[in-house]
């Protein structure tokens, strides 16, 4: 979602070129906060899901990360351990899709500097290199409105959980059936009867994984050729 600054402020566009072809004007941070605060417990709530499907350069996945890492603060802050997990698990929890490449390139970098700082991580560290790969998957190069990827296919998001123990499990899903949740629970439809295990089944599943086996998928990424985990 995007809005103009009544002050006309040029910080909100990259130029008018873009919002001619694409419509691309960004939110500043003081409505993204009132936004946020109109579900302030689950902006805060760690493992809470959130899609951005115009995503931008992230300001809006943005907050919610840093939100997310207040509360891994305030709950594992004492423990290093859990506090590198949970946190990684927060920034697993955000999802982004973004039609413009440019844009997936600085979301990406945006959230995994808001991470690393916080952890206080860089590079050579494996929790740096697997949030880097985390990223990758969340944040999508595509449309939302096709559902589709950059390269034309159907758009997937992986769902990861935290099993405890610095341990993770993966499983991706097709974004266009996602989007049906809300057609196939309404009363007196085919499916109502149905439990979303019934419905929704993965397109795909993956071993347990542990930070570093996340890390060693980063190796040699690149935007167009996202590596998939190794089954």
């Amino acid at each position: 979602m995007a809005f103009v600054a009544s002050n006309g402020d040029e910080r909100l566009v990259k130029s008018k070129q873009r919002v001619a072809d694409h419509g691309e004007v960004f939110t500043p941070e003081w409505i993204i906060d009132s936004m946020l605060n109109l579900v302030k417990a689950e902006s805060e709530r760690i493992d809470s899901r959130f899609l951005e499907p115009a995503c931008g350069s992230g300001n809006f996945l943005v907050q919610v990360l840093r939100r997310k890492l207040d509360g891994v603060e305030v709950k594992y802050g004492t423990s290093a351990f859990e506090k590198r997990h949970y946190a990684l698990l927060g920034l697993m929890c955000i999802y982004g899709i973004e039609l413009l490449r440019d844009n997936v390139v600085e979301c990406r970098d945006n959230m995994l500097e808001i991470l690393s700082d916080y952890l206080e991580v860089k590079v050579p560290d494996d929790l740096y290199r697997a949030s880097s790969f985390v990223i990758s998957q969340n944040i999508v190069h595509g449309d939302a409105q096709t559902m589709l990827s950059h390269d034309g296919q159907p758009i997937t998001f992986a769902e990861w959980g935290y099993l405890g123990k610095g341990k993770f499990q993966r499983r991706d899903f097709r974004f266009d059936t996602l989007t049906h949740t809300a057609a196939f629970s309404e009363e007196g439809t085919l499916f109502a009867d149905l439990g979303m295990h019934e419905i929704f089944v993965p397109v795909k599943s993956y071993p347990v994984v542990s930070v570093s086996d996340l890390a060693t998928f980063a190796g040699g990424r690149d935007l167009e050729t996202t590596p998939k985990v190794a089954t």
